[in-house]
Order: structure tokens, then C-alpha cells, then sequence
């Protein structure tokens, strides 16, 4: 991505900050209503090279998962649906970012259970602040839907009624803030 698109980036590391920073889902339940949670473990980077092109890397901690709920928590990072143990990560990186409007697309590798797949996110870019003390902060939120089966998180539990418990389609929301610092 050209340096122009997000001006205010300057070149070096944007770390994401973990404490300020979100990885919301949410997934169609019993076919009427819609179960939301995050993951509360995430770290990665956003680099500005000196040429102003800009990459994206991320991780989440899949057993950080948290919908308010022990059990289903428990029952999420079995085999049955993330297999924490085996695949403890999901990660992301970018392979572009291009503007679109006054937003941007996000192309990248999302990898998931150990299936890597591309996906793209449309990102807002919040613009930087001089921080608290520790130096510039930046505010991106992005946002995609990906389909869990193309993610090897392919259990069906049918309803009797039709349809099932949990819907194919998750939308994920990212809310970052990052700290800069010179590289």
C-alpha cells in the first residue's frame, strides 16, 4: 500500500496493544438469535517500511475465547469446533491493503485449526493520536465474515426442526489500537 493512502502512519513497528484492542465474533444460534464473544489473547504488528508500503501480522490465541458461557467456552476449544490443544493459534497475514473510499480492504492468509485460506476485511482507519506517554497511537477497526467449514470447523449439529445449532457464517470484528515505535 502506497504511504499516501494512510499519511499519518509513520515508517516503523505499530504494535498492536492488547489491553485496548478487540477480536469480537458473532455466529447465527438455534437459527434465531446470534451467540457474540472475543478473544481476549492477541498481539501482532502493523510495519510501515521507510517505502510507505505497510504490513499486517496477527495472532490470536484461540483458547482465550470467551462468550460468557464456561461450558460452551470449554465445548469451543475441544476437537469439536477449534481444537486448542493441537492448534492453540489463528493467525493473519496481509498480502495487500487498498483503499476503498474512505476505508481500505485488507487482503491476507487467515489460518485457522491449521487450514489457510485468504480472506479480505474492509478496515476503517481511525487516525493517531500522541498517546499517553508511550508513543503514538494508531485506531484501525475491520471487519469480515468467513464461513467456519472452510476452516475445518465443520461440526453439524442438526435441530430437529431443520437448520442447526450453530449457523456457517461468522462475522468478525476487530477493534485495534497500536503504539508505535521506531524500527
Amino acid at each position: 500500500m502506497s504511504f499516501s493512502a494512510l499519511p499519518l502512519l509513520t515508517a516503523g513497528t505499530w504494535n498492536i496493544d492488547p489491553v485496548h484492542s478487540q477480536v469480537g465474533f458473532s455466529v447465527r444460534h438455534l437459527m434465531v438469535s446470534k451467540v457474540r464473544g472475543e478473544f481476549t489473547d492477541v498481539s501482532g504488528a502493523i510495519v510501515v517500511a521507510e517505502d510507505g508500503s505497510v504490513s499486517v501480522s496477527a495472532e490470536i490465541g484461540v483458547a482465550s475465547i470467551n462468550t460468557k458461557n464456561d461450558q460452551r467456552d470449554a465445548h469451543i476449544r475441544s476437537a469439536d469446533f477449534f481444537d486448542a490443544e493441537k492448534f492453540p493459534k489463528a493467525t493473519f497475514v496481509s498480502t495487500s491493503v487498498e483503499p476503498d473510499g474512505d476505508d481500505y480492504i485488507l487482503h491476507g492468509d487467515f489460518t485457522l485449526k491449521g487450514i489457510t485460506r485468504p480472506i479480505q476485511m474492509t478496515m476503517e482507519f481511525n487516525g493517531v493520536n500522541p498517546g499517553m506517554g508511550h508513543g503514538q497511537v494508531a485506531g484501525f477497526e475491520a471487519r469480515t465474515v468467513i464461513n467456519r467449514k472452510d476452516f475445518g470447523v465443520d461440526l453439524e449439529m442438526p435441530l430437529e426442526t431443520g437448520g442447526t445449532v450453530v449457523g456457517d457464517k461468522i462475522t468478525l470484528t476487530i477493534d485495534i489500537e497500536a503504539v508505535h515505535s521506531a524500527s
